[in-house]
């Protein structure tokens, strides 16, 4: 019963809005004096597995002046906590840059945003 609840609790947050584009997330980073727009877009929401793991699709983007690179990732995220946050580490050497950023992700309402960031190496605070 719970995980019948809680995946139809993340599909009507998610909505008819998915249906017709993913609830995304827009914001820009200043890492190394560059901006970087990054977005995140929840594509789906699995079913809640054993352990109570909440399996999320993101399609993620993350560009600068000199390009832009997308990929799509399942995070899982804890069922039944809003919010709830997990750990990503996303290198940056397909935008020319050094290092790599270390994530906290969020997960509240449906949406998935950064909640911080911290470039490595040097364990310089982004966000």
């Amino acid at each position: 019963m719970l995980r019948i609840t809680l995946t139809a609790l993340i599909a009507l947050s998610l909505g008819s809005a998915a249906a017709a584009a993913a609830p995304c997330t827009h914001e820009t980073l200043t890492v190394l004096g560059t901006p970087v727009a990054v977005t995140y877009c929840v594509v789906a929401a699995g079913p809640v597995t054993s352990g109570h793991e909440l399996p999320v699709t993101v399609r993620e983007s993350y560009g600068d002046a000199s390009g832009t690179f997308t990929r799509e990732r399942s995070l899982d995220f804890i069922a039944g906590e809003d919010p709830s946050r997990v750990i990503e580490d996303v290198p940056l050497g397909a935008l020319h840059l050094n290092g790599t950023l270390h994530l906290t992700l969020l997960l509240r309402a449906g949406q998935v945003a950064i909640e911080s960031a911290i470039l490595t190496p040097g364990a310089v605070i982004i966000k």
